[in-house]
């Protein structure tokens, strides 16, 4: 028997899928917000309905994918900002500007 859980639901932590399940949410709020269907999110992405659909239900859709749903609704600009981010390993890595 395989027994799946998020370990989301006893401690809060990031996990794989409370990031899925987070973007999808802010994905199919933002889509409603601009009053766009998924077969006419479709059309303007050139991304397949049922792509679209397994997104919004399971997560998964891919990079390529994800970033021409992104660009139809205006958010193509917040994958720019992903990994900018400096990771500081030791304290000598911090900068005193």
């Amino acid at each position: 028997m395989d027994n799946k859980f998020d370990i989301n639901e006893f401690v809060k932590v990031e996990t794989e899928q409370s990031i899925t399940a987070s973007l999808v949410n802010r994905f199919k709020k933002r889509r409603k917000e601009l009053k766009i269907s998924q077969k006419d999110l479709s059309i303007k992405s050139g991304v397949s309905y049922a792509s679209i659909r397994r997104f919004e239900t399971s997560g998964d859709i891919s990079l390529s994918s994800l970033i021409k749903i992104g660009h139809a609704i205006d958010c193509l600009k917040d994958f720019n900002e992903l990994f900018k981010m400096h990771k500081i390993l030791n304290l000598k890595d911090l900068k005193n500007d």
